[in-house]
């Protein structure tokens, strides 16, 4: 079981990096880079790539709109170069507020539109011209499109893999469904191993029929805030913030994805509370309304019989990889923190 975890710089990039090279040491097998509306990730995965040696470097995610299916493509070939071999590709729809609002794209078809794109992306890593005529990408594009002269082209370099792993951050039960018949690995939000057969089971059921025998199973990532100790309890509320704002503030009150997964996971009420709260201003009682027992549920935080127990139910889920935040007051603590977690893992 890999452990995961997301590349945080607010304290600053480099010094970021520095940290992951000592979490590489301690057990840490990945690293996702994110991007929103900040800095752009392949930057950064690029010096990931030069000061790491064995960690696998993760967009986590690059938005689709944002870059054209033979960009992305390009972009992941070249990290995989230069990190031989360590590249996986995020890719996510994001949502509309960023996609339209900062990069002035309209935001539609997204399952369609990813489905896509994996397959220009694995023709580019094969080195096949690229032909697509697809609803949403066509290419080269049209004689009665452009000037008409365009013509099928195959990428110069020869990519080190000509199949990089695609990772997919999916919640809807068609975009999950779609991830579990073509990509590679599954970066979900929200996920409790209680509540995931409920929530995604028939999606990845109809997926996973139709997926390629020839291709590896699916790689499900997901875990929660790592601590070790007792009485740490309260370490569980660190994520109350960022709970309230996905379910209360992201995205519009007819239309957010992570308020609909939070409800759908057991706390229909919770989730309509936390929502009037967070939009009506009141955030600290938003964060108040989340229940204990979510939060339990969802971190990896307590003694070691308690992390556990949540690691065999997340495994009995359908987890068979890790995406952990690993606390700690310093970068010592957070090395700590992933010895502990890798020595557990591999006790299972």
């Amino acid at each position: 079981m890999r452990i995961s975890m997301l590349l945080s710089y607010a304290g600053g990039f480099k010094e970021a990096v520095k940290e992951v090279q000592l979490l590489e040491k301690a057990g840490l097998d990945m690293v996702w880079v994110p991007e929103a509306y900040s800095f752009d990730a392949p930057s950064a995965m690029g010096y990931l790539a030069a000061n790491t040696e064995r960690v696998t470097i993760a967009s986590g995610i690059l938005p689709i709109y944002s870059r054209t299916p033979s960009l992305l493509a390009m972009t992941a070939a070249g990290i995989d170069y230069l990190s031989d071999g360590r590249c996986m590709l995020g890719l996510g729809a994001s949502g509309p507020q960023v996609i339209e609002g900062f990069h002035g794209v309209p935001y539609t078809a997204p399952v369609a539109r990813i489905r896509e794109i994996i397959e220009i992306c694995r023709l580019v890593w094969r080195r096949e011209p690229v032909r697509h005529d697809g609803r949403h990408y066509q290419i080269p594009l049209p004689q009665n499109q452009g000037t008409g002269l365009g013509k099928p082209l195959k990428l110069i370099n020869h990519p080190v893999r000509d199949d990089i792993p695609i990772a997919i951050a999916a919640l809807g039960a068609k975009s999950v469904a779609m991830t579990a018949e073509l990509a590679d690995a599954w970066l979900p939000a929200f996920y409790t191993a209680e509540a995931a057969q409920s929530v995604w089971g028939d999606a990845l059921e109809a997926g996973n029929k139709l997926r390629d025998p020839a291709r590896k199973p699916l790689e499900v990532f997901a875990g929660g805030a790592v601590a070790f100790g007792d009485g740490l309890e309260d370490l569980r509320n660190l994520a109350r913030p960022q709970i309230a704002l996905y379910v209360g503030g992201m995205g519009a009150r007819s239309k957010n994805f992570y308020n609909d997964i939070f409800s759908r996971s057991g706390y229909e009420a919770e989730a309509k509370t936390i929502q009037q709260l967070y939009l009506t201003g009141d955030k600290k009682a938003a964060e108040a309304a989340i229940p204990d027992s979510y939060l339990a549920r969802n971190a990896l935080i307590g003694p070691e019989g308690f992390v556990r127990e949540r690691l065999q139910a997340l495994q009995e889920s359908g987890v068979n990889a890790l995406n952990v935040g690993l606390l700690g007051k310093t970068t010592e603590e957070r090395v700590v923190n992933c010895e502990k977690l890798r020595n557990l893992v591999d006790s299972l």
